[in-house]
């Protein structure tokens, strides 16, 4: 057996190295949480390195996406905490011997007549939103009818939901993202209130153009 070879004192870190690598590391870790962790995970961006790269934009999105998505679930809350319990239904109980005949029943009214079906529309919205500024276009839009539509940013990429609502229900999701453009067809799933918000998330002024076609009676700016 061989004793193993020890390392001369000589050879071995001092503490003033041992210091000086350790403060170095820290200080390596810091620059990095400055001007990447904080631009591309919560948009703050104190150095504007994370402007550069872009990280700073993605950031801001995150925080935005998180935040809307807290409050579309607790939208979604508070239209179920809404539901009424449907009424219970009166049951005819046999009437006793000898009791007075009931009275004849009278026969039930007709039944309206169906609402007609929207006639094809094509319409052309553009909007523009400044720096933070958000904006919503409905459509109007009975159960089951469709309309394909497509919206161009000028400026880049945009935060959007695509949503509804009606009397009684505050939100229903479509679906929701960042994107530059988008192209679809939307059927609704009931009748209501069917559209797209957006907010600009940018620095810059951008332009929104919305094309749509099909089914709806009424297209509207809500915001």
């Amino acid at each position: 057996m061989y004793n193993a070879n020890r390392p001369a004192r000589s050879d071995l870190p001092t503490s003033g190295q041992l210091l000086k690598s350790t403060g170095i590391a820290a200080a390596v870790a810091s620059v990095l949480l400055v001007t990447v962790v904080l631009p591309s995970e919560y948009g703050v961006d104190p150095t504007r390195i994370g402007s550069v790269f872009g990280l700073t934009e993605m950031g801001r999105i995150k925080v935005q996406l998180a935040a809307e998505a807290e409050a579309d679930a607790a939208a979604d809350a508070a239209a179920g905490s809404g539901l009424s319990a449907a009424p219970p239904l009166d049951v005819a109980t046999p009437a006793a011997e000898g009791a007075a005949p009931a009275a004849p029943v009278q026969a039930a009214p007709a039944p309206a007549a169906p609402t007609p079906a929207a006639e094809v529309r094509n319409d052309e919205t553009v909007i523009t939103l400044a720096p933070d500024q958000g904006a919503e276009i409905k459509l109007v839009m009975t159960e089951g009818a469709k309309v394909r539509f497509t919206w161009l940013s000028s400026g880049g990429k945009i935060n959007f939901d695509t949503h509804a609502d009606r009397p009684g229900l505050s939100y229903h999701a479509y679906g929701k993202g960042s994107a530059q453009q988008q192209s679809g067809e939307l059927t609704a799933a009931f009748t209501g209130s069917h559209g797209w918000f957006w907010r600009n998330r940018t620095r810059e002024p951008v332009t929104i153009t919305l094309r749509t076609q099909g089914a709806y009676t009424e297209i509207k700016r809500v915001v």
